[in-house]
């Protein structure tokens, strides 16, 4: 097996501002796998706040590289194990070559993902679209400017509520909120009423991570069903998260890929809890990852592409929201020119 691989740092369209800051470029990096002819590309997206950026990345994997090409390789289950104890504070390169893994399977195996899982693509939800928090006015152009059937709306500013309501008054979508651990319990108490007036459908992480006695007394009060984001990035946090939200979302990146990802969606079922798969910003190589996933989910935020100026690659298009995926095996993603991996 080889590796190759390449790093990026895509713009987007606007500005991207949470709760915990603004960026204007994704930084990712780009891995291949060849086996036999077969090449399989994954992506993990670097992001600040969880210290692991693309310098980083890069330097483990050449560090191991030679550990990472001489695996026997069967199957993504047993090569996701193997990286595992090779990476273990490194999930976000486990992640990339975790999804690179899966895409060669696919195409060792001559199907698209959804297929070789089994998956119903008919049951596959609508992705949201993203509107970063920025002034009101700039908030309700970028959503008149892309139409779309859910929109999820980043919060956690003194203006949280004038922001919904400015939005509702333009659409009639569905709305989803992400406070990004920006509240705390007693703004969470006093806006959740509120938002569920203005027709909000649920709430990512109103509080603090590691906030668990405030989501305890939240989950037993609010009237929304309330989504864990920053608190579910491991898969034993799926079971902490349990009695304190209604549902996790799965960052692929943060829990170290697909192959995690579909034992916590199997956890999360188990205990009757609501499953998301969420973005970070990834091109079309990650959010394809993401798409093939999405039969199995109750909601999915894949938007990354739509929020990029650029992209890498092509295999994912939208219809209304749900993915149109390109029939080929594996993530059926290829690369534009001008990306190749060195």
């Amino acid at each position: 097996m080889k590796v190759s691989y390449r790093t990026t740092n895509l713009p987007f369209t606007y500005p991207f501002t949470i709760s915990k800051g603004t960026k204007t470029h994704q930084p990712a990096l780009i891995v291949a796998l060849e086996y036999f002819g077969n090449v399989g590309y994954g992506e993990a997206p670097a992001i600040t706040y969880y210290n692991i950026p693309v310098e980083k990345m890069v330097e483990d994997l050449e560090r191991k590289k030679m550990f990472v090409e001489k695996f026997a390789f069967t199957e993504p289950e047993r090569y996701w194990h193997y990286l595992h104890h090779l990476y273990p504070q490194n999930n976000f390169l486990v992640c990339a070559l975790d999804i690179a893994a899966w895409d060669m399977y696919g195409k060792l195996r001559r199907q698209p993902l959804h297929q070789l899982w089994q998956l119903d693509t008919a049951k596959t939800p609508a992705t949201d679209y993203t509107i970063g928090i920025d002034s009101i006015e700039n908030m309700v152009t970028k959503m008149q400017e892309k139409p779309w059937p859910i929109y999820k709306i980043k919060l956690g500013t003194p203006d949280d509520i004038a922001i919904v309501q400015a939005l509702r008054k333009h659409t009639d979508a569905v709305l989803r909120v992400d406070a990004n651990a920006g509240w705390t319990l007693e703004e969470a108490l006093e806006k959740i009423p509120q938002l569920k007036d203005l027709g909000v459908e649920f709430i990512e992480q109103p509080l603090a991570k590691d906030n668990w006695e405030g989501m305890k007394v939240l989950f037993k009060q609010s009237s929304l069903p309330l989504i864990a984001d920053e608190a579910c990035v491991l898969e034993s946090d799926v079971e902490k998260c349990y009695g304190h939200f209604h549902g996790i979302n799965i960052k692929l990146t943060k829990c170290s890929g697909i192959t995690p990802a579909l034992r916590m969606i199997e956890k999360a079922r188990s205990l009757n809890m609501k499953v998301m798969v969420g973005s970070m910003n990834e091109s079309t190589i990650g959010t394809a990852a993401i798409a093939h996933l999405s039969p199995l989910l109750d909601f999915v935020d894949m938007d990354g592409p739509l929020l990029l100026k650029e992209d890498i690659a092509t295999g994912i298009s939208f219809d209304n929201g749900k993915p149109v995926f390109s029939g080929k095996p594996g993530l059926g993603v290829e690369l534009k020119a001008g990306y190749e991996l060195g």
